[in-house]
């Protein structure tokens, strides 16, 4: 006998639910399986949506970003032929590394703001294709003057992408998955070193082809990806949860509904640029990331040049030397960020990767054996990755608004500056010694720096009183 007519049960993304009835094949009788609770389908709701919006838009981001990186970094590589092709010192290759940060930070705000109106997809695509040109257009440099304005040039096109982005993220996903999300985009960040490292070799081996030097060939092929992934972000990039086609109506709303909970658990203070400007834990993040920033560049700048410097390897095994510490890069990232937002634990997150890379630093800085200066180097790059999933979810739980793009650029716009002064430092530690090592033990101070600030900011404004409004602070 056929079974009876029944009314399937809906998917999580419809409004209307219906007792679903089937016949039990052992028994005659109809048994009936309860609805699902409002809550129940509510969290089906909100996991379908997270899901959606992860596998739509980190890789498109995280993408960009390591491509931005690997542009912003790829002449650490290059000065391996370039700084003697062109007989460029130490000096003049970390103030011209620098100086991308300089024009960066300058333009990190207006950035950010034109973002809010002109919205994330074509903002976004137009900062890639600018980059992507002068990156390829840095194969022209011929004298110090011409590389410190391409510099220049290059950060004055990328300034305000990862403010952008994150600042871009805090509107789709709600603080518990923050840790999370951002740890899956910035994963490229340790990947696009190892992606650069791989490659680095085989295209600086491509010296003299069509007349062009192997850096040449390395700032050219590494910057085309840029131009094409601005297509990209203009067809798959939607400007806002409510402009997401894929989203079902009701995952919309859950999005935009939890986004707006937590918006309303902050209070109800104003949030305009005079508010994120005036926030002293704007200053204070933007203080922690100085240092984070100074250390991190000053090491990325100076990782191929030091581990052949310690080893004597080809520019082909140097790179993969790189390509490996990125991949561990991106372990203790993912790593961290996970287990930062299973526990709800920020403090301790941030804090023990800032003490495994100072400690990463002082190692580099007093040897010269491969067998102690690699495994440190892992310890560098490791805890300068981890630290920034959990970090990154601290501006949105007083942020919001146009608060939110003025303070997450502010951050950024001070932590930038670090980049200027990291490798500059290095550069000028390495012809005033005539070596690296004395340089990389230097910059362990700032990590420790960064570890104090956020002890500060711990014990001022504790995670339960983190959201309060700006008139009761």
């Amino acid at each position: 006998m056929p079974l009876c007519p029944c009314y399937y049960l809906p998917s999580p993304s419809l409004p209307m639910l219906k007792t679903q009835v089937v016949r039990k094949p052992e028994n005659p009788g109809l048994a009936v399986v309860p609805p699902l609770t409002e809550e129940a389908r509510q969290e089906l709701i909100g996991r379908s949506a997270l899901r959606k919006a992860s596998v739509r838009l980190l890789p498109l981001i995280g993408l960009g970003y390591g491509i931005a990186y690997m542009d912003r970094v790829n002449v650490s590589f290059a000065a391996l032929q370039m700084n003697r092709q062109l007989n460029f010192s130490a000096t003049v290759f970390g103030l011209g590394a620098g100086l991308f940060f300089l024009s960066y930070a300058a333009l990190e705000i207006p950035s950010n703001l034109l973002l809010m109106r002109f919205g994330a997809r074509r903002w976004l695509a137009r900062i890639m294709v600018t980059w992507g040109l002068i990156s390829m257009a840095m194969i022209f440099v011929r004298t110090p003057v011409e590389f410190c304005v391409m510099r220049l040039l290059l950060g004055a096109a990328e300034a305000g992408f990862f403010p952008g982005v994150i600042f871009y993220l805090m509107q789709w996903f709600p603080a518990g998955s923050r840790a999370k999300a951002v740890s899956r985009f910035y994963i490229a960040w340790p990947l696009s070193s190892t992606v650069m490292g791989a490659l680095a070799g085989w295209l600086m081996h491509q010296d003299g082809r069509l007349h062009l030097a192997g850096w040449q060939w390395l700032l050219l092929a590494e910057g085309l990806p840029a131009v094409l992934m601005s297509i990209a972000f203009l067809v798959g990039l939607p400007d806002s949860p409510a402009k997401a086609k894929w989203l079902t109506e009701d995952e919309r709303a859950w999005i935009l509904r939890k986004l707006m909970e937590e918006s309303e658990t902050r209070g109800h203070g104003k949030h305009g640029l005079a508010e994120a400007f005036g926030d002293g834990r704007v200053w204070l993040l933007g203080g922690f990331f100085f240092c984070v920033l100074l250390a991190s560049y000053g090491y990325a700048f100076s990782a191929p040049a030091l581990v052949q410097q310690v080893t004597g390897l080809s520019t082909t095994l140097v790179g993969f030397i790189i390509a490996g510490l990125g991949v561990a890069g991106a372990l203790a990232m993912l790593g961290n960020g996970w287990d930062s937002d299973r526990t709800g634990e920020r403090f301790w997150h941030i804090v023990t990767p800032l003490v495994l890379m100072a400690a990463g630093y002082v190692a580099v800085g007093l040897s010269v054996s491969p067998m102690i200066v690699l495994p440190a180097l892992v310890l560098v790059v490791a805890g300068n990755a981890a630290v920034h999933g959990p970090v990154w979810t601290i501006p949105a739980e007083f942020l919001q608004g146009k608060s939110a793009a003025a303070g997450v650029a502010t951050i950024n716009m001070i932590a930038i500056l670090g980049g200027f002064v990291g490798p500059y430092w290095m550069g000028v530690s390495k012809d005033a010694t005539g070596t690296l090592q004395r340089g990389l033990l230097t910059i362990a101070a700032p990590s420790l720096l960064a570890a104090a600030l956020m002890v500060v900011l711990w014990r001022k404004w504790p995670p339960g009183r983190m959201a309060l409004r700006a008139d009761s602070r």
